[in-house]
């Protein structure tokens, strides 16, 4: 069986934005799932054919850039609770929180011939603008602290599909 992956007629972002949100607390294979959401509203908001398993193009480097920041918090941030996709007429920002405090760091200096250490460097050469943000009062209000680590992707580039 093939999954085609292709453009929605009539695809587009609602008036105002729109937001979608994936809980992956205790889920399994959370960045598959991550992916496949991050795919699905490409082509829901931007008419953009998206591969979950990534590709060429801004499609592929936005389901890349959700990849790696689940996969940064799966591996340094105690695990990812959430994934948030928040579309405006402006920007794309994805945003991955965790129960960690730690804010992460490119990991200098980077050897890109080595193993390990590349993700924040692929989301800093990806993305237009990245960062982090604590979260005051914790996540749930099941805990104190944890962030969020977010990464943003101007709209005119996912209109254009460069």
């Amino acid at each position: 069986m093939t999954t085609s992956w292709a453009a929605v007629e009539g695809a587009g972002l609602p008036p105002g934005g729109q937001r979608r949100r994936l809980r992956l607390a205790g889920l399994d294979r959370p960045v598959a799932r991550a992916r496949t959401l991050a795919a699905t509203a490409l082509a829901d908001w931007y008419g953009l054919a998206a591969d979950p398993r990534g590709g060429p193009g801004i499609a592929g480097d936005v389901v890349l850039l959700v990849a790696e920041l689940v996969s940064n918090a799966t591996l340094h941030g105690d695990g990812p609770v959430e994934l948030v996709l928040d579309a405006t007429e402006d920007r794309l920002r994805i945003e991955i929180s965790d129960r960690s405090d730690a804010v992460p760091a490119p990991r200098q200096p980077h050897h890109p011939a080595l193993p390990g250490g590349h993700g924040l460097h692929i989301v800093q050469h990806t993305a237009d603008r990245w960062g982090t943000e604590p979260l005051a009062g914790g996540l749930d209000g099941a805990f104190d602290g944890g962030k969020v680590v977010w990464a943003e992707v101007a709209a005119h580039r996912l209109h254009a599909g460069d």
